[in-house]
């Protein structure tokens, strides 16, 4: 590539020592263009990215780094690209946005129009994604399993971050109020963690955002030196901008860090209010009351329980019982605060219906990942082991409750899972001491739901007739559904609904509806929560997620207490029929459908332990984030991608080390540490999928070769001048030029030699070095160009040609813009 060169009038004057005139004033070094322009955007990206960090509380493996990444760069590389070209900073922000979401559709939904374009489709499955995200969130146990929509949710979250950090680092100029978005970054994970998240998080966040304020505070002290007076030219309402900035961000944080980050996952203790003991999350508990509409939504599968000692019995895991109906609304704890209980480490009073008569059982009880307020018991429980201070029994609800959620080391439990016979039931007598009226309280039952079971109970003349009577209704013969969704409303009255129209739903629509019924026949009942019987791991009983259930306990007078009936169909072999009930008949009992119970939203992947998986339920956003896409890359990426983040990070920092320290002898760490900066990202992009690595391996060939081209036309001229071939002079003044115009400033090809140079000198300040290399370059062409042939003579004009680039370098450094997209390669040539 070649310029034409400006050849001199016929009657020019005869060559000598060209005088270079330039201005007397002092000019001070401006600020790097390149520093102002990239390194403020690069900074609020690093900070956002190191920020994130703190999501390895909460979110599991090293995938979602991977989704981060690419979603910080493509942000950032957004802006500086429109930034480049003087657009507005609403458009910014608002194309900042539009990348994130053709970013969002294009991985996390397979509707969209040319795969990245959002359309209505894609919408609704990007909501039924965030929907499952939502819910992995409710139930999940901090670390969560890094899911496709647990990573959509954290793509989303952290590219708003992104794109908020980056407006106010580097549109506004006020980086400090970015301090205050990254440490809601810290909060969330914060407050949905029970341990403290790691050390060195906060060390690279605390790292990053100083770094960010040093190169804000660089570009301003700079800035200042080359301004004529302080605050002159600025308006009153200028200045006020930042001021405005951090006060909308002290206000949007605040705001945000007491509204955003109320998540909870563990129920609180009545009476506690919001914040009382018991509120907060991070351990996967189950929520203190049932709905009618579907309430135990379980997410993926994570082990809760370990038991021993249960032998080949099957039984019900009790965590706690509800024994307040709220019409429309479901069944609850009651207002006000729980009983005084009593020590549970301690003699524990017998349980209604526990004579002490029958076989003490010691079941061991290894809790895995239980968070909660509740610690769950078998049977009727007659003393604990191992419990710490703080736990309390109450005999009358079954429950064993502390005042704050904690994790719960592994514990004995003495009990009696002595049932009784359908004999004993049809024979007791409900007399004797009265059971709490809480018990058989019930209002604004739907009179279709009154007829409906006395209808059912019309022949039934025992307590236990009755309540099998109801237990049985709930059967595929009679319509009824278990499935993961529960049937679009269609009456206003969510009972009569379900047991009317809809008959399809969870565990706690069944058990709910069985246990209003019974109070309509005054019948003491309640609804109890907990788990199902799990499955069998060698000498283990292995609980998890997958069986919190929800069942009916009805009182049969203080010979036999409380007694079970879970009417929820089952089929998965976790489910447990006692004895009373089994009446050979597979056609008639619940628990013989083939319906199972799975999560509502997601399909969940077995523990290392060998549970048994869950059906998808058809929404393809759930499971095995590796297996749910097929471009993903090999195992060795991810690590791969770490290891040359690293490297990326080690050259950056060398590469500004260097520009110091070695004077510009080391030009190659920047090239080295973008090259390693580009990889990383393609690295990690492949982790997504393999086209959106070969999308933005195709996006940064096209944005990297004008200045690939640049690079070979300079070396070859360098070469040129170097090995003073007869074209040396006229490669020197092409390259000069060049230079010129890829600063923005461009040399008329009419002007002469002299001129040329004079303009070169005064347009980019070059120092009094720089104008004694430039004098000499100036003699050499005017030489060759009145001598043909003549051949630059000794290492002299090589070196003068490398003393005007560096002066150019030092008092004109040239903008990213003109590095990347240099205007030298695109002018037309004459």
């Amino acid at each position: 590539m070649t310029a034409t060169m400006p050849r001199p009038p016929a009657s020019a004057p005869p060559p000598g020592r060209p005088e270079l005139h330039t201005p007397s004033k002092r000019y001070v070094q401006p600020p790097p263009v390149w520093r102002s322009s990239v390194l403020a955007p690069v900074a609020a990206g690093v900070a956002t990215l190191c920020a994130s960090t703190s999501l390895t509380g909460v979110v599991g493996g090293v995938s979602w780094l991977g989704y981060v990444t690419v979603t910080v760069v493509l942000v950032a590389c957004t802006g500086l690209a429109l930034r480049s070209i003087r657009t507005p900073t609403p458009v910014v922000g608002l194309a900042q946005l539009v990348v994130l979401l053709l970013l969002v559709t294009g991985v996390f939904t397979s509707s969209g129009v040319l795969a990245v374009l959002p359309g209505p489709a894609a919408f609704s499955e990007l909501n039924d994604v965030l929907i499952a995200a939502f819910d992995q969130i409710r139930t999940g146990l901090p670390p969560v399993d890094p899911t496709p929509p647990i990573l959509c949710l954290v793509t989303i979250a952290i590219g708003l971050v992104a794109v908020l950090v980056d407006t106010l680092a580097v549109a506004a100029a006020a980086p400090a109020a970015t301090g205050l978005v990254l440490l809601c970054v810290y909060a969330v994970p914060a407050s949905l963690s029970d341990s403290m998240l790691p050390w060195w998080t906060f060390l690279l966040g605390a790292s990053a955002f100083a770094a960010l304020l040093a190169v804000d505070g660089n570009h301003r002290h700079r800035r200042w030196r080359n301004r004529d007076t302080p605050g002159a030219n600025r308006s009153a309402a200028a200045a006020s901008v930042p001021v405005a900035v951090v006060a909308l961000a002290l206000v949007f944080g605040l705001v945000a860090g007491t509204a955003i980050t109320a998540v909870g996952t563990v129920g609180r203790l009545p009476g506690s209010g919001r914040s009382g003991a018991g509120s907060g999350s991070g351990g996967l508990g189950v929520n203190p009351f049932t709905s009618l509409r579907g309430m135990l939504d379980q997410g993926n599968t994570v082990d809760l329980f370990r038991v021993s000692g249960l032998g080949n019995d099957k039984r019900l895991l009790r965590a706690f019982t509800l024994d307040t109906y709220r019409p429309n609304q479901g069944w609850s704890l009651p207002d006000g605060p729980m009983p005084a209980g009593y020590p549970a480490d301690q003699t524990l009073p017998a349980a209604p219906g526990d004579d002490g008569a029958a076989e003490s059982r010691r079941i061991q009880i290894e809790p895995v990942n239980w968070v909660d307020v509740w610690l769950p018991v078998y049977g009727a429980l007659r003393g604990l082991q191992g419990v710490t201070p703080g736990w309390y029994y109450d005999p009358e609800s079954g429950a064993v409750f502390s005042e704050r959620k904690q994790h719960v080391a592994p514990y004995t439990e003495l009990a009696s899972l002595a049932e009784p016979t359908k004999e004993q039931l049809e024979t007791a007598s409900t007399g004797g001491s009265p059971v709490p009226a809480v018990y058989t309280q019930i209002s604004d039952v739907d009179p279709r739901v009154v007829g409906l079971t006395q209808q059912l109970t019309a022949g039934a003349t025992t307590t236990f007739d009755k309540a099998t009577a109801i237990w049985r209704y709930f059967t595929a013969e009679n319509g009824f559904t278990y499935d993961t969704q529960t049937a679009p409303a269609t009456d206003k009255d969510a009972l009569a609904d379900f047991l009317l129209n809809g008959k399809r739903g969870f565990c706690e629509q069944f058990a709910s509806a069985m246990a209003v019924m019974l109070r309509v026949l005054h019948i003491p009942s309640r609804v109890a929560v907990g788990f199902t019987t799990g499955y069998s791991d060698g000498d283990y009983r292995m609980i998890t997620s997958q069986d919190a259930h929800a069942w009916v306990e009805v009182y049969f007078g203080p010979e036999l207490g409380w007694v079970s009936f879970d009417p929820t169909p089952r089929s998965d072999g976790r489910g447990y029929v006692p004895p009373y009930l089994q009446s050979g008949s597979a056609s008639t009992d619940p628990s013989a459908t083939d319906d199972q119970e799975v999560p509502s939203v997601s399909t969940s992947h077995a523990p290392a332990t060998g549970a048994p998986t869950a059906q998808d339920d058809g929404t393809g956003t759930a499971g095995d984030p590796q297996a749910s896409s097929p471009g993903s890359a090999p195992g060795w990426t991810g690590w791969g991608a770490l290891v040359v983040v690293l490297l990326a990070v080690a050259l950056t920092v060398a590469a500004f080390a260097g520009a110091r320290l070695a004077r510009g002898r080391l030009r190659w760490l920047p090239l080295a540490a973008a090259g390693a900066w580009i990889v990383a990202v393609l690295l990690s992009a492949w982790l997504i999928h393999w086209a959106l690595s070969l999308i933005l391996l195709v996006l940064a060939a096209a944005v990297l070769t004008p200045a690939i081209l640049r690079e070979l036309a300079r070396r070859r001229r360098r070469r040129a001048i170097e090995s003073r071939t007869p074209g040396a002079a006229d490669a020197a003044w092409a390259e000069l030029l060049d230079e010129c115009a890829d600063r923005g400033l461009p040399i008329p090809p009419s002007d002469t030699v002299r001129v040329a140079a004079q303009k070169v000198a005064q347009q980019h300040h070059l120092d009094e070095n720089g104008q004694d290399h430039l004098r000499t370059v100036v003699g050499v062409v005017e030489r060759s160009w009145y001598s043909p042939g003549g051949v630059p003579e000794g290492q002299g004009f090589a070196s003068a040609f490398d003393g005007v680039r560096e002066s150019l370098r030092r008092n004109a450094p040239m903008s990213w813009r003109g590095r990347l997209f240099p205007r030298s390669v695109f002018r037309k040539r004459g």
